[in-house]
């Protein structure tokens, strides 16, 4: 698929971290982009700067999809890419006891299901809307639409306190293939992106001395990703059309150790 102006694109948690540097690359390139976002301060100032349309979308709800998508698809008309980069979690162990009193906390279940809603069925929420938008296009060189997700390292090895974000990212994995044999009639082509420890503004926020530690643990290059990175791979995904199935580690070779 040709990354120009002929292109629309949509860039969940486009105003901030992987998905703020995806909607500048696609920019560079020329593409129409709505940036999709629940901040809209942040969004707004994402979409100033780079010339995109921001959509305030709450992934969570269907009626806040669907509004993002139709205020999208009037700006650009339909979108013939999908960047997926909305997502959180939270550290909680399974179950501990308290050092001092003894008391055994369990991980409450309402917390370990809002993470696998916002990640897992939010990224499926927005992929349903996109395909079906992308199922009413005329194949362009056979083709009618990308989807790109965002999994994490953390799919394949979690650490202590990530069993909810875990889950949530290897339902994302998981799902890859099998969306892809789904759509496959439709000339739409679906794959992941799995990054490992990425210098985000979230992430910016440790200590240095933490950084630096979790740099020296990626083989090589000894360092935390570039947002820049992830987006040159989200763009190849999207000219690649041969690239179809797939979720791709991008982490200087880390595997995570328990903590």
């Amino acid at each position: 698929m040709k990354i120009d102006s002929s292109l629309a694109a949509v860039v969940t948690g486009g105003a901030s971290g992987l998905g703020l540097a995806t909607v500048k690359a696609l920019r560079a390139g020329g593409v129409q982009v709505a940036i999709f976002d629940l901040n809209e301060e942040t969004g707004e100032k994402a979409a100033a700067e780079t010339g995109a349309v921001f959509c305030r979308c709450d992934v969570l709800s269907d009626d806040s999809v669907d509004e993002a998508f139709a205020k999208a698809r009037a700006a650009h008309g339909q979108e013939r890419a999908l960047v997926c980069c909305a997502g959180g979690g939270n550290a909680i162990p399974t179950a501990r006891r308290d050092k001092a009193t003894g008391k055994i906390n369990i991980f409450p279940s309402d917390k370990f299901e809002w993470v696998l809603r916002l990640n897992t069925v939010g990224t499926f929420r927005c992929i349903t809307r996109a395909a079906a938008g992308m199922m009413t296009l005329e194949p362009i060189d056979g083709e009618r639409g990308v989807l790109v997700n965002t999994a994490s390292a953390a799919a394949s090895e979690g650490q202590m306190g990530q069993a909810a974000y875990s889950a949530a990212k290897a339902g994302i994995v998981g799902m890859t293939l099998t969306i892809a044999r789904d759509l496959s009639r439709e000339g739409i082509r679906v794959n992941t992106i799995q990054p490992g420890i990425f210098a985000t503004p979230a992430m910016k926020g440790a200590p240095q001395q933490m950084l630096d530690a979790l740099g020296a643990m990626v083989p090589f290059p000894q360092r935390l990703g570039h947002a820049d990175e992830y987006a040159s791979l989200a763009l190849e995904i999207i000219r690649n059309g041969y690239m179809n199935g797939e979720t791709v580690r991008l982490d200087g070779a880390i595997r995570m150790q328990p903590r």
